[in-house]
């Protein structure tokens, strides 16, 4: 309240200074102008008159001249006339003005004296008044003077009073603003205090609580972003509170960082990925940021916000160039900066080889082994080791004046990138985590640089897979392909005193509720309205979601369907599946081609079985947001993942995930990593379209007890082995490596605190 006081008295103040200082200053000006417009009338009056006056005095008659003068009484704004002899002595005034006069007026004598017009403002008895003289000479001979007499009382007085109106009116309207500023901005000041308040205490507010004017808008936008991080650290202090009066050992957020932060010890963490975290895009004229859809960004957020560590990444998005420095870097997240974002750029040409080429072309068919035929290209291995050379001296940079960093590289896209660091930097512990499958070594053995992407491989400290196969499978590639001794006792390799720990580190998913999707899943949730909301008629709903790739199996998917109303008729008109398929890779022709493929299964599947009302299979062919999948995932009575080669597929525990409903059956295929953690799935093999049909029928037909007993299993399984423990899992084995050669006892230590597969841990052979 005085402070509120206090800028009102200060307000009012500071604007009545400056409100009177322009009206003097108005005034004055106004005064200098009617001095001129005055002297101006005036002399054109003497000017006028004069020849008449000099008649006059040369007849000599006294009376004439006073009858002269009188003939300018009652004049507006012409107060009188009068004529002096050469001495200043009046010879005739008007009567009206000789009650004013007490002398003859300076201007008058000084006139006489000079020769010349003179005119001055002086105050005749109180009055205001101006006079203006002009000699009247015969044959240069000074006859006298004619002085014209105006009365300036009447204006000055106006230009006074209308100076003190501007002020005061100036004054009345800073008074009325300040009453609607306190009415207005106070009020929804007062709602916006209100609503910190209220968030304080932990009540949930709706996102129509705070003042959403264009005024407001910046301000608001902060005190959302605070209120959320606020809120979000209730809910992590409320959650581990939780774990620990349950004693579960559960991971999340929180936990990770803060194990995190004991683990590295004041060491950075630089992460290498091909897809950036966060993208900066032109929309409308102006730039906007997201996060691409990507598990790495919550698993590995948590550590580099808590080490203020470093981000590399290729920029792709449009306005990229235009919000990092001249070296690519930058702050992130955009609102709420913590850790740094350095974007790599590729040309054109780079990135055709590179990623399209050698890495979707040649490794990803090579090791998802789906039938698809890899390519391999002289050009496109040169553009791929070219651009691991740029990203390892993007990263080098940014980790020089770091003392023992620890290095977390992703990906196929990058196996060389290890090798690369190492060689400059031996003090670094460099991990590499490879998220698709590792294929037997003699599918690997065609790959005509197999030999360089092992060795740059090795040149990491440790390097990750989903599950135990993979590592088998690596293990046999490396024996057969390079000169090393391997440790199969502690799954170790030492090539050229350098030792490589190999380790499964099965990834997962975000366990927990999701308050951006709550407002949908209240409205969609009910199979009913998400089919209504479809256009579609069933009783039966399925859902797969993947983006259009080979190995994703979706036509083998699609012909599980056909035969299921093959072998049930019953389901025909009843059973609807929705396939959201986001595009993917589109430059690669065998993409091309699986798209139309996908679009023609269909749609011949639904020529043969649709009816007015109803199809079987609905193709959503575009990218889906989170909130949108949400709402499929939890309507949907089935989920199937019929991948033919992966090396987790996070599908499968995002479905689980999404149904704390406990309700829903999830068809897995065995050639996921994900069917060794989630055997209450229904196990199936995607090239059988009679297994996948009965499967379908299976879990349309299970009955609620069961799914909720299978659902609720995966879920903890889910829950328990969550992105935050692969997280934790990876970089803390990372961080507790000790460099060089180790010792048989420390392989040993650290091939028991190795996180093994679920399967084995629950006694469930693999």
């Amino acid at each position: 309240m005085y402070l509120s006081s206090r800028l009102n008295l200060y307000l009012l103040g500071g604007v009545t200074a400056v409100s009177m200082l322009f009206a003097m200053y108005q005034a004055v000006w106004e005064m200098h102008s009617l001095r001129d417009e005055v002297q101006r009338q005036a002399l054109l009056l003497a000017e006028s008159q004069q020849r008449s006056v000099e008649q006059i005095l040369e007849t000599g008659s006294a009376r004439d001249l006073q009858g002269f003068v009188d003939q300018f009484e009652n004049h507006e704004r012409l107060a009188g006339v009068g004529v002096y002899d050469p001495t200043g002595k009046t010879m005739a005034v008007t009567a009206s003005m000789a009650s004013h006069l007490a002398e003859t007026p300076a201007a008058v004598l000084r006139s006489l004296e000079t020769h010349h017009v003179r005119g001055e403002f002086f105050r005749g008895s109180g009055m205001p008044m101006y006079v203006l003289a002009l000699p009247v000479s015969a044959e240069s001979r000074l006859m006298g003077a004619i002085a014209i007499f105006n009365n300036v009382g009447y204006t000055v007085a106006p230009i006074w009073r209308h100076a003190l109106t501007s002020v005061a009116q100036t004054l009345l309207i800073v008074g009325i603003t300040l009453l609607l500023i306190r009415w207005s901005l106070g009020t929804r000041l007062r709602r916006m205090t209100q609503w910190l308040r209220d968030m304080r205490a932990g009540k949930t507010l709706p996102d129509d609580e705070l003042p959403n004017d264009v005024l407001f808008e910046p301000l608001a936008s902060e005190v959302t972003r605070l209120a959320t991080s606020l809120h979000q650290a209730r809910a992590a202090a409320e959650e581990e509170a939780r774990l620990r009066d349950a004693a579960q050992d559960l991971w999340t957020a929180e936990r990770l960082r803060i194990s995190m932060q004991s683990k590295l010890n004041g060491r950075r963490l630089f992460a290498v990925s091909n897809r950036e975290p966060y993208e900066h895009s032109y929309q409308a004229g102006s730039v906007i940021w997201r996060v691409p859809p990507s598990g790495l960004v919550t698993a590995l957020e948590p550590v580099l916000r808590a080490c203020n560590g470093t981000w590399v990444a290729q920029g792709t998005g449009s306005a990229d160039r235009q919000t990092a420095d001249d070296c690519g870097r930058l702050r992130v997240p955009p609102d709420h900066a913590q850790y740094t974002l350095r974007r790599v750029w590729l040309t054109e040409q780079e990135e055709s080889g590179f990623y399209f080429g050698f890495a979707n072309e040649g490794l990803w068919p090579l090791c998802h082994i789906a039938h698809t035929r890899p390519i391999f290209r002289a050009e496109d291995w040169e553009q791929y080791q070219a651009v691991n050379r740029k990203f390892a001296a993007a990263l080098l940079e940014e980790m020089k004046h770091e003392k023992d960093p620890v290095v977390l590289v992703q990906d196929y896209h990058f196996a060389l990138l290890p090798q690369l660091v190492k060689e400059q930097r031996p003090d670094a512990r460099v991990a590499i985590f490879w998220h698709i499958p590792w294929p037997n070594p003699e599918a690997f053995d065609i790959c005509p640089w197999k030999r360089e992407l092992v060795t740059g491989m090795l040149g990491a400290d440790l390097i990750g897979f989903h599950i135990q196969a993979h590592c088998n499978n690596f293990l046999e590639t490396v024996d057969r392909v390079l000169e090393s001794r391997i440790d199969r006792e502690h799954f170790a390799v030492n090539r050229q005193e350098h030792l490589t720990a190999v380790r499964p580190f099965p990834i997962s998913v975000e366990f927990g509720g999701d308050s951006r999707t709550a407002g949908a899943r209240a409205l969609h949730a009910d199979r009913k309205a998400a089919l209504k909301h479809l256009g579609i008629d069933a009783i039966f709903l399925g859902v797969g979601v993947d983006r259009v790739d080979y190995t994703k199996g979706i036509p083998e998917r699609f012909r599980g369907i056909e035969r299921l109303l093959e072998l049930y008729p019953s389901y025909r008109g009843k059973l609807t599946f929705v396939q959201i398929g986001a595009p993917s890779r589109t430059h690669i022709r065998r993409y091309q081609e699986l798209l139309t493929e996908v679009e023609q299964e269909a749609e011949r599947i639904n020529r043969r079985f649709r009816t007015r009302s109803w199809k079987p299979i609905l193709f959503l062919n575009r990218h889906h947001d989170r909130a949108e999948i949400q709402q499929y995932y939890q309507a949907a009575d089935f989920c199937l993942v019929t991948s033919l080669h992966d090396g987790m597929n996070l599908v499968a525990k995002e479905y689980v995930a999404a149904r704390d409903d406990e309700q829903g059956v999830l068809i897995l295929s065995r050639f996921t990593g994900a069917s060794h953690e989630l055997p209450d799935a229904l196990i199936v093999n995607p090239y059988d379209s009679g297994e996948l049909a009965n499967s379908i029928h299976t879990a349309c037909c299970m009955c609620p007890e069961e799914q909720s007993a299978r659902m609720r299993r995966m879920r903890r399984a889910v829950q328990e082995y969550n992105v935050y423990r692969w997280a934790g899992n990876l970089i803390s084995e990372l961080a507790g490596i000790r460099l060089g050669v180790l010792e048989p006892d420390v392989l040993a230590a650290a091939a028991a605190a190795a996180p093994r597969p679920l399967s084995v841990i629950d006694g469930i052979a693999s």
